[in-house]
């Protein structure tokens, strides 16, 4: 296997596939060979980046497919690394951005407070800009 993606990129080009369909599956498909016991963190990704695809999608069949399956490698992900504080984070930001009739929001107040304790020990300073800003949005 070719060594790791920087998770810098990962986490541009994740931010980047919301808005293109191109980069969303070019994402999906450098993540293809990671699972829960490689890498937890880039299966999340890669379950996040599924669900995204489910916006570049016009079949309704298709939106739900992308969603689901992308939901259950993420939650799969997490499972593996439940104290991953970036996973746990990746799940947030999609629970709070997808519509409520999806019936993806449970974890929604356990993550948000799990992110609020753990923020300040990432040793991660970008990762640490990003989810502190993104908490505050919310709040």
């Amino acid at each position: 296997m070719a060594s790791e993606p920087n998770i810098k990129s990962i986490r541009l080009k994740f931010h980047n596939s919301t808005s293109s369909e191109e980069v969303c599956k070019d994402l999906i498909k450098q993540l293809e060979p990671y699972n829960e016991r490689n890498s937890p963190l880039l299966l999340g990704y890669k379950g996040g980046a599924t669900m995204i695809m489910a916006k570049h999608s016009f079949n309704p069949f298709s939106k739900m497919s992308y969603f689901k399956n992308g939901k259950t490698i993420l939650e799969k992900a997490i499972q593996a690394d439940n104290n991953n504080v970036e996973l746990r984070f990746l799940r947030y930001t999609i629970q709070t951005n997808v519509p409520s009739f999806l019936g993806y929001s449970s974890q929604i107040e356990r993550d948000q407070s799990f992110l609020r304790q753990s923020v300040s020990g990432l040793k991660d300073a970008e990762l640490k800009k990003i989810i502190t800003s993104y908490l505050k949005q919310q709040a």
